[in-house]
């Protein structure tokens, strides 16, 4: 998830006359519900009849506390679905294929939607309807239910793995677009990998790409309680073409790319306790060793490169070997784009609790639609290509952490 310069943000296209995202209070992402592609994607999922369920829940809600169990039993549910779905359990749905993760997305923000549309009638404050779309939004993503283990596990000698992915992006650009570490996500929770030193299991989450959710502490509010019980977390998202890469540092800025709401941010990475507030911090993930190893097709690449103003300087300059001592961070290894940010957020959340756990960054190969479907235009929501691409990526991961897990 770099930003780039290339890359403009620029305003959703219309939604039909009458549409539900002519309501009050809808999102950007949100009215992209209306377009084709979405539509196809829940319908090909068999996703499509998630949020009305819901939205007949909520019309059966009297009072805050039944929409708000309302909201945490469809969110819960709805994850659990997706993560069946992606390994093989329970009936496909449709014709897209298991492992993708586009159904969570679409189905979720259908579901706020119908959220938004139900609390507009309701009476109940804005804050409650704000509490509301947060139960929905945690439950929704897995972040709920990743409590990084318990007691059980230690006594099974299991090792314990928090892995993160995120939602599509750029879908003003295509909004066929699909994420593979979001389906990373789907693929891994719950499962346990055999290592060198025996099983881990692994728990996963998914996380929105909009600058204010981080801003609100969505990342330090899941990881909080996980990654105190964690042996390793690896943060993930979708980087640059061809290529895997393993962040070295992780900057303390904003670069202004917009996310999925069209809104830009530029400036310090805003935290609790600015004053003690670093500039770098670093992986500690065995980045030689995952470097090393013969993991899948793609090409994995120790990335020690940032963008820095040096101290006393004015001018940003690009710094291959990391960064020098008293620089003010203007891109990590990952940029300077949300992928950045939650592993910039996850490892100073490590360092602050004083935990001595590897974890850091990967970046995974962007995931790429096959020839003749390369249009947003004319192409179809998947293809073979598209789709085994991303077999490729989730299971060349799946060894990556592998590799980690063994390797710390």
């Amino acid at each position: 998830m770099l930003a780039s310069a290339a890359l403009v943000a620029v305003a959703p296209p219309p939604t039909a006359t009458g549409a539900p995202a002519a309501a009050p209070g809808v999102t950007v992402e949100e009215r992209r519900l209306d377009g084709d592609v979405p539509r196809r994607i829940l319908d090909d999922s068999g996703f499509d009849g998630v949020a009305p369920a819901f939205a007949a829940s909520l019309r059966g809600a009297g009072s805050y506390g039944q929409a708000e169990r309302a909201a945490v039993r469809h969110g819960e549910r709805l994850w659990q679905r997706a993560v069946d779905r992606a390994q093989g359990r329970g009936p496909a749905g449709g014709e897209l294929s298991r492992d993708d993760d586009r159904p969570l997305y679409w189905a979720r923000l259908a579901m706020t939607r119908e959220l938004r549309a139900w609390h507009a009638g309701s009476g109940l404050s804005e804050a409650a309807g704000t509490r509301l779309l947060e139960r929905l939004e945690s439950a929704s993503r897995g972040q709920d239910s990743m409590t990084g283990g318990g007691a059980g596990d230690r006594a099974k000698g299991l090792k314990r793995i928090v892995v993160t992915g995120f939602d599509p992006f750029t879908l003003d650009r295509d909004i066929r677009i699909s994420n593979p570490s979001g389906a990373l996500a789907l693929a891994l929770d719950g499962t346990v990998i055999r290592t060198a030193d025996g099983p881990a299991r692994v728990e996963t989450a998914v996380f929105p790409v909009r600058w204010g959710d981080f801003a609100d502490g969505t990342v330090e509010r899941a990881l909080r309680r996980a990654l105190p019980r964690a042996d390793l977390f690896v943060t993930v998202s979708q980087g640059r073409v061809g290529r895997i890469d393993v962040e070295r540092y992780n900057g303390a800025w904003r670069g202004g790319f917009g996310d999925n709401e069209n809104v830009s941010e530029t400036g310090l990475v805003p935290v609790k306790d600015p004053a003690t507030q670093p500039q770098w911090t670093t992986t500690t993930l065995p980045y030689a060793a995952i470097a090393a190893a013969g993991t899948g097709r793609f090409p994995v690449y120790d990335n020690t490169s940032v963008t820095e103003i040096p101290a006393g300087g004015t001018a940003p300059v690009v710094r291959p070997a990391g960064p020098t001592p008293g620089s003010a961070a203007r891109a990590g290894g990952g940029g300077d784009y949300l992928s950045n940010e939650i592993a910039y957020r996850a490892t100073l959340l490590r360092d602050r609790l004083g935990l001595d756990i590897p974890g850091g960054h990967v970046h995974t190969p962007v995931l790429q639609f096959g020839p003749g479907n390369t249009d947003p235009a004319t192409g179809t929501v998947s293809d073979p290509v598209f789709v085994q691409n991303r077999l490729d990526i989730t299971e060349q991961l799946r060894t990556i952490v592998r590799v980690a897990a063994e390797e710390s």
